[in-house]
């Protein structure tokens, strides 16, 4: 099972094996706070397509087929889909503030597409 989750939420045994998948660190946030297992920035969007989008919904479409994109040639997806390989329940954690147009969802789709 894989999750998301804003990583300012309160931490939650059900969360399992929790990744920060945040090219930046949390603002706010101390890293013995986090409880993060694993720090996976390379798998967050480019700095360029992140500021390009700057979490404006008009954007969303371009953004998510742009990022899907990335993600496609992206060495760390690997990573992130051998991770889910050795523990059942993963939750991908991140910053920003809006729930329903971030990258995390898009990370999500991707790798439950992968799966499959």
């Amino acid at each position: 099972m894989i999750k998301i989750k804003r990583v300012y939420e309160p931490i939650s045994k059900d969360d399992g094996f929790r990744i920060l998948v945040d090219r930046l660190w949390p603002r706010g946030l101390k890293k013995e706070d986090a409880h993060i297992q694993l720090w996976l920035k390379e798998v967050s969007p480019s700095t360029e397509l992140r500021k390009w989008f700057d979490h404006q919904p008009q954007k969303w479409e371009v953004f998510k087929k742009n990022y899907l994109e990335e993600l496609a040639t992206n060495k760390a997806t690997k990573e992130l889909l051998n991770v889910h390989e050795t523990k059942p329940t993963i939750t991908l954690l991140y910053a920003a503030h809006d729930q329903q147009y971030n990258h995390a969802l898009v990370l999500l789709e991707f790798l439950k597409r992968e799966m499959d």
